[in-house]
């Protein structure tokens, strides 16, 4: 396979990359329920999963199974790869700042595992939305990694997908379908008329997003009549039902100051229960809106969601250091040594297996009309 096309999105240029040249070494209070009045859309697998019972035969983990050719293209500054380093983690130096996670080989190993935490939710499936079986044009916002956008390319072969990142992390080796670009979502897009998308897949970009509704409007836009776009969020709140969270106090104190730095940034992490009524407001149709309460730890007595509950854990575990030196080290000007006491703290919690914790994953996908 040929080496992808990494590029820098600036508008009103794209500019691009060429590997062998350089190789980089609010809610506060309770949410409302899920308003699910057009599921009996007969596509699409997913069901949501509101209620998850505690097995309360067994506390053990010993069966842990966890041990696109642009109409304008030139050439990349060098400065894109000019990364910033702090509290010991690499961190993007295009636009920086507007991203506060980092993009490291720790933080890459952690997005790969929450992608397979989403295909064990999707049961293999890469989406929900019923999109065409043979689309031409797709756009990965925020590809990260790369992995979905190398994975949808593998199973759609004559599809151009395009994946787009602040980050050059993508690999260099992919499938002959896929191009990765350097581009701030939040910009201005450029594509053209005749460039416009069957698909758009937007994960967990919560945080990442000043202006939710513009990100939308903006995808309506450069989505082919008939197309689809589909939203995967996890909101960022651990949640239980039996009350055991009370009891998990550096958990909810964590929360609290995640939350409250996240506003001072000027961000809304906990976006998720807002995505289908702005989907709504921006003209799409068929918006379908699907909740699954995924579990921190193997507690639930369904065996699909103790195993991912298993995964889910060892990647929450994973994410509370880069949100907690991101939220309370570069916008509320903590040190690394009192950031990592409160790390540990939370970890600590979040692997109690007397705490039944859960997560809400936002699943949301609408049509353009037309077509």
């Amino acid at each position: 396979m040929p080496p992808s096309d990494l590029a820098l999105r600036l508008p009103p240029r794209q500019l691009e990359y060429d590997m062998s040249a350089a190789t980089p070494a609010n809610t506060s209070g309770p949410l409302p329920p899920a308003n699910n009045d057009n599921n009996d859309n007969p596509a699409g697998n997913l069901q949501s999963v509101l209620h998850l019972d505690v097995d309360t035969a067994s506390n053990s983990d010993s069966d842990s199974a966890f041990g696109g050719n642009s109409t304008a293209s030139t050439s990349l500054a060098s400065t894109i790869l000019n990364y910033e380093y702090t509290n010991g983690r690499r961190y993007h130096g295009y636009r920086s700042g507007s991203y506060i996670l980092p993009n490291d080989e720790q933080e890459q190993d952690r997005l790969d595992l929450l992608h397979h935490i989403f295909l064990l939710i999707l049961g293999g499936k890469l989406y929900d939305a019923p999109i065409p079986h043979a689309p031409h044009r797709v756009l990965d916002i925020g590809t990260g990694t790369g992995i979905w956008a190398i994975d949808f390319a593998d199973e759609h072969p004559g599809a151009e997908i395009i994946g787009t990142d602040l980050s050059p992390i993508q690999p260099t080796w992919v499938p002959p379908n896929v191009k990765f670009y350097i581009d701030d979502a939040e910009s201005e897009w450029v594509y053209s008329r005749d460039e416009a998308f069957d698909f758009i897949h937007c994960r967990t970009l919560s945080g990442g997003i000043s202006d939710w509704d513009k990100l939308i409007q903006q995808a309506f836009t450069h989505t082919k009549p008939g197309g689809w776009v589909e939203f995967q969020e996890p909101l960022a709140l651990c949640e239980s039902d039996d009350g055991t969270l009370e009891t998990a106090t550096n958990m909810v104190h964590w929360q609290t100051l995640c939350q409250d730095a996240a506003k001072t940034w000027g961000r809304d992490i906990r976006v998720g229960h807002t995505l289908k009524q702005r989907m709504l407001d921006a003209g799409f149709v068929d918006v379908n809106e699907k909740v699954v309460k995924v579990p921190l730890g193997p507690w639930p007595k369904d065996a699909r969601m103790k195993e991912i509950g298993r995964y889910q854990r060892e990647h929450m575990a994973m994410g509370v250091e880069p949100y907690t030196l991101g939220l309370m080290g570069k916008v509320m000007g903590w040190s690394e040594a009192e950031c990592r006491v409160l790390i540990a703290k939370v970890v600590t919690d979040i692997r109690r297996r007397d705490v039944h914790l859960y997560i809400r994953f936002y699943f949301v996908h609408g049509r353009k009309p037309g077509a």
